[in-house]
């Protein structure tokens, strides 16, 4: 004998008073992630670059490779770049932020730190995530440098062309 059995032409109502305690508790998506220590971790990629990123709560200070972010990223658009996580989701001064990053140059770096920094602020407190994929914070920009080819110049530019 199968569930609904005997409700028949009885419609929705029926079928909906048959597993109330499923629809009682919503079903959590996400759970925070933290490490021993407290701190959420998550790594952030761009072009070349990897960032390594460790967030805490605290008092808002983001220390990149023993530097200070003012130091590490004199751009102020780099500096802008990497705060833009905390100023979607309005946590300004509330996280400290410690990153470890190598390879590519400082644009690439700064890039994979702003990636890093979403995704592990969305770790810390599950539900900033969908402000976070909304500004696509959260999505892996996965453009790098094209490779040269033989016989070009370089990727794809050729040597110039001459008759005589």
């Amino acid at each position: 004998m199968s569930e609904t059995e005997g409700f028949e032409g009885q419609g929705f109502d029926a079928l909906r008073d048959m597993a109330p305690e499923r629809l009682a508790e919503a079903p959590v998506l996400r759970e925070q992630r933290l490490d021993a220590q407290g701190r959420a971790y998550a790594t952030g990629k761009r072009k070349n670059a990897i960032a390594r990123v460790w967030v805490k709560p605290g008092k808002g200070a983001i220390t990149i490779n023993g530097r200070t972010s003012e130091v590490y990223f004199a751009r102020p658009v780099l500096r802008m770049m990497i705060n833009q996580p905390f100023r979607v989701s309005d946590r300004e001064g509330q996280y400290d932020v410690y990153v470890t990053v190598t390879g590519s140059g400082l644009s690439g770096q700064a890039g994979a730190v702003r990636h890093g920094i979403a995704k592990a602020l969305s770790d810390y407190e599950p539900s900033l995530r969908p402000i976070m994929k909304h500004n696509g914070f959260l999505t892996r920009d996965s453009r790098v440098v094209e490779r040269k080819k033989y016989g070009k110049a370089k990727a794809r530019r050729s040597f110039q062309f001459s008759k005589r």
